[in-house]
């Protein structure tokens, strides 16, 4: 079915490759749009550039309904997409975490999908869900562009599109959207993967309840809205990708919000690697 589709969408691979130097100057626009990046050392900066080109050699963009995607909205989402895998090593062991597809989905704006829901009783509910955005399991992301182009808009709020399905992208990675990614053998000096996933959710876990609760009091009893956004409250496997986008473009104030998962995030994303050269 994707590869009918496939056919009837204007097609590109971006024009830059890992074999070749992303320009400067679209380099250096791509850092301007998009200010949470200033935190970043100038190693990793440049690191990061090497990623996006590694990212743009390897996928494919389809823009929805003649969409025309240039190298300028391509750099920015590949440029976003590799944020997470910063410290993951060299471009083509840390884009092992994104090899399970090619295509990503770019449209104009947020998408209406019809959604399908058989309950505990065997009743059949049909809707129709906004997307900005979607993270297939072995499939392709779909982003909504005009949200993609809000990323420095919107670092204050701690929300990024891109972000948010690349993480799911690395949790679904062992085959399951659970809020837990695969964890690195002794990840926080724990034996198995079990006792891994144990830490794991020993501060994942408490953080989402605290965070759902907080939801649920603003939205029922008009509390205090939470900072973190309230789509983070539907389930763990939201709130970590949530979680994520946060941390990773505005990483003060998250550390003020969750200092528990900012030390849990860091031991993940940042495991002490020195940022290596492809």
């Amino acid at each position: 079915m994707w590869s009918r589709l496939r056919a009837l969408l204007p097609s590109r691979r971006a024009a830059l490759a890992s074999g070749r130097t992303i320009p400067d100057a679209l380099w250096q626009d791509t850092l301007a749009q998009l200010p949470f990046l200033r935190a970043l050392t100038a190693a990793e900066r440049e690191h990061l550039r090497r990623l996006a080109a590694a990212f743009l050699d390897q996928k494919e963009f389809h823009g929805a309904h003649g969409l025309a995607i240039t190298d300028a909205m391509a750099l920015s989402i590949a440029t976003q997409a590799c944020l997470p895998l910063l410290h993951f090593g060299p471009a083509a062991q840390a884009l092992a975490w994104y090899d399970d597809f090619v295509v990503l989905v770019v449209h104009a704006a947020e998408v209406v999908a019809p959604r399908e829901l058989t309950d505990e009783i065997g009743v059949v509910h049909r809707y129709d869900e906004p997307l900005v955005g979607e993270a297939m399991e072995r499939g392709p992301v779909t982003l909504s562009w005009q949200d993609v182009a809000a990323a420095g808009e919107r670092m204050a709020e701690g929300t990024n599109v891109v972000v948010h399905e690349f993480i799911h992208k690395m949790d679904m990675r062992d085959g399951a959207a659970d809020g837990c990614p695969p964890l690195p053998p002794g990840f926080l000096g724990t034996h198995g993967r079990r006792a891994a996933r144990a830490a794991w959710l020993a501060v994942l876990e408490p953080a989402y309840q605290a965070h759902r609760e907080q939801v649920i009091i603003a939205e029922r009893f008009g509390g205090a809205t939470p900072w973190l956004d309230a789509y983070g409250a539907e389930a763990l496997e939201e709130f970590l990708p949530v979680a994520c986008e946060a941390y990773f473009v505005n990483r003060a104030r998250f550390a003020q919000e969750f200092p528990a998962l900012l030390a849990l995030f860091d031991a993940f994303f940042r495991p002490g690697n020195p940022v290596s050269k492809s």
